[in-house]
């Protein structure tokens, strides 16, 4: 039995991917989401995480194995992965690796109403992002510089994919600031509120 789509979210597509490692209970799911730290890259809500083991069960992707209580601690229960969550796992994941979606961005959609702001209010706000930008980068290549020696590069390639991402937004938005500078580029916003062309 497959997923329907709208079981497809990351919060179920991580607990799949972390049951193919080996049974688990939520707790050790949380853990390992925050060692490796998926939740940085995956913008996973939290509490989310059972109502997803909820959704798979009933799905009959994953299965429960036992639930144990050690003293006063409330009941765990370990799952495991049916036969046909690893089949849905695996054909989910090689989906969204081989196909390119247009994913929404909040970047693109200011980008596309950025003549709305004067040219150096503009320029101010993208040398603010561009900061932010570098922040982000140091904070990423620190990261994997700390994790990479204890849990290799493979675990660690969507921290990899981020940064590139990223170093390439900033080229593009340093290259756009310059622009703005030398008078490359240049808009009158005011003609654009009154429906003119800048």
């Amino acid at each position: 039995m497959a997923t329907s789509k709208t079981s497809r979210n990351l919060w179920c597509l991580t607990v799949l991917c972390l049951l193919r490692e080996g049974p688990r209970h939520p707790y050790d799911m949380q853990r390992l989401i925050r060692i490796r730290h998926k939740d940085d890259f995956l913008q996973l809500k939290a509490g989310s995480l059972y109502h997803a083991i909820g959704r798979l069960a009933k799905a009959g992707l994953i299965e429960e194995v036992e639930t144990s209580r050690e003293g006063r601690r409330p009941e765990r229960t370990v799952y495991r992965l049916t036969e046909c969550g690893d089949v849905e796992a695996l054909e989910w994941l090689r989906a969204l690796l081989s196909k390119p979606v247009r994913e929404p961005s909040q970047f693109v959609a200011a980008m596309s109403f950025v003549a709305h702001l004067a040219p150096e209010d503009a320029r101010t706000q993208l040398e603010i992002r561009a900061r932010e930008l570098d922040c982000g980068i140091v904070a990423l290549r620190a990261v994997m510089t700390n994790l990479v020696p204890q849990i290799g590069r493979v675990p660690l390639l969507e921290a990899e994919y981020a940064c590139a991402m990223r170093e390439a937004e900033l080229v593009w938005v340093r290259s756009l600031i310059a622009e703005i500078d030398d008078g490359r580029i240049h808009w009158d916003s005011e003609k654009r509120l009154q429906g003119g062309c800048g």
